[in-house]
């Protein structure tokens, strides 16, 4: 089986993220870059995939040359291989378009399985896997906390919030995963000095044959329009009780309408 895995780099929720100021686009380089955690889901699930049905497990990822840190970590786990959508006609592409660059790769990629996380930790739009679906013409199965496959059938359970929905479909076939359905394994040492040997293919929207007035930030369907700083937080008011400490808090509870 064919299995292609997306993941993201995102920055770091633990550092400040910041947006650029000249074309209102994410800083990448005011961040520590790191693999999206919900992708790492992904991942484990194509290898436990692999390891059940046999086969090879891809990883993709769209983004400029610093990606190859996330690239590296999904070989590391065990990933057979990598491609790099990479390319400076790519920058400030919008879910929209993202989607369809992505589509672009995975039509020249090939694939039984494309697995990703239910969504990336700075977007969080939560829309790409349904988009890739449409896009390539095949099922969606999303938000999926547990998968099984069967020949050419798959089946999931989809999480809801009265417990889950058995979905099935027949290859090939778009899944997303939750956080639920596993729990991703550390890269041993021996894993991380196999990643560096693995191949991994750099592709440019020539290469994918991705129309350059599809992508980037001048052909995105959305955009910021204007930002600004959070402001400081404001010192706290403190309330010495006198008693009537209980009716302070009420009236103050009340004057934001809490109550």
């Amino acid at each position: 089986m064919n299995i292609v895995v997306c993941v993201k780099q995102v920055p770091d929720t633990a550092t400040e993220r910041k947006l650029r100021s000249d074309d209102k686009t994410l800083d990448r380089d005011a961040a520590d870059g790191v693999v999206n955690e919900l992708d790492e889901y992904a991942v484990e699930e194509a290898l436990k995939l692999k390891e059940a049905h046999g086969g090879e497990v891809t990883v993709l990822t769209m983004g400029p040359g610093k990606a190859t840190e996330t690239i590296r970590k999904a070989l590391a786990m065990g990933a057979d291989k990598a491609v790099h959508l990479s390319d400076d006609a790519l920058h400030g592409s919008d879910a929209l378009s993202t989607s369809y660059a992505m589509a672009q790769a995975l039509k020249k990629i090939g694939f039984d399985l494309v697995v990703l996380g239910s969504e990336s930790t700075d977007a969080r739009t939560g829309v790409l896997a349904a988009m890739l679906a449409e896009r390539l013409g095949v099922p969606q199965l999303s938000l999926a906390k547990k998968v099984e496959v069967n020949g050419s059938a798959i089946a999931i359970e989809r999480l809801t919030d009265y417990g889950y929905d058995k979905v099935e479909a027949s290859l090939p076939a778009v899944v997303s995963v939750v956080e639920k359905i596993n729990e991703p394994r550390y890269p041993s040492f021996k894993g991380i000095m196999a990643a560096k040997k693995k191949p991994v293919e750099t592709l440019g929207i020539a290469d994918a044959e991705i129309s350059a007035d599809q992508v980037g930030l001048a052909n995105a369907w959305s955009e910021v329009v204007d930002f600004a700083a959070a402001p400081p937080r404001a010192a706290g008011t403190i309330v010495k009780d006198e008693g009537d400490g209980g009716a302070k808090i009420a009236e103050f509870l009340a004057s934001k309408k809490f109550v």
